[in-house]
């Protein structure tokens, strides 16, 4: 990017990570649909680079109804067959199946709560946690909080959300800030 402002250094320089930082990262999100999506890219990231997945999302968001959840619970096995032929997700049997379930625990969520939204963000207080991180190295890959989160999906039938993917995601969806210090898109507390 041409510009002198400070960003968190993960994100390098490519335009679209770049993009991503600036745009999406640790920006509250109180819509379902968009929490779906998210949990269900980074559970897809494990054991690749976030990069790899954000070139895939459009490919992402076609082959599973733009995230709608309701439509995504009704994939059949055939359907997860069909995205094992497509190039533009990662193609991986146990993540795609987990997408499918996942959309199912969601909406059992927002039958229980209302909206996956009020259940995760109950989490929380309400409000995103802005942590104090210096550096890179100042953020950890799981926390208290992750623990308890992912411990509370999985008995809902969620799938792909161990305690470091949790936090990724809550990292990506606002539910914390970490954001170092210096970094210009860091929350104020």
């Amino acid at each position: 990017m041409s510009d002198d402002r400070v960003r968190c250094t993960w994100c390098g320089k490519d335009p679209l990570y770049v993009a991503y930082h600036d745009t999406e990262w640790g920006v509250p999100s109180h819509d379902d649909r968009h929490l779906f999506e998210m949990l269900v890219l980074e559970g897809a990231q494990a054991g690749l680079s976030w990069i790899t997945i954000l070139r895939k999302r459009k490919a992402y968001r076609a082959a599973f109804e733009g995230f709608d959840a309701a439509a995504v619970a009704a994939f059949d096995a055939d359907r997860v067959e069909a995205l094992m032929l497509n190039p533009g997700v990662v193609r991986n049997r146990l993540k795609l199946a987990s997408a499918v379930a996942n959309a199912r625990a969601v909406l059992a969520v927002q039958g229980e709560f209302g909206s996956l939204d009020r259940y995760l963000w109950d989490f929380v207080g309400g409000r995103p946690i802005v942590n104090l991180r210096w550096s890179l190295r100042d953020v950890p890959p799981k926390t208290d909080l992750s623990d308890r989160l992912s411990r509370d999906l999985k008995r809902r039938g969620f799938n792909f959300v161990g305690s470091t993917i949790v936090y990724a995601f809550m990292q990506a969806v606002g539910l914390v800030d970490d954001h170092v210090v210096d970094c210009f898109r860091r929350q104020q507390p």
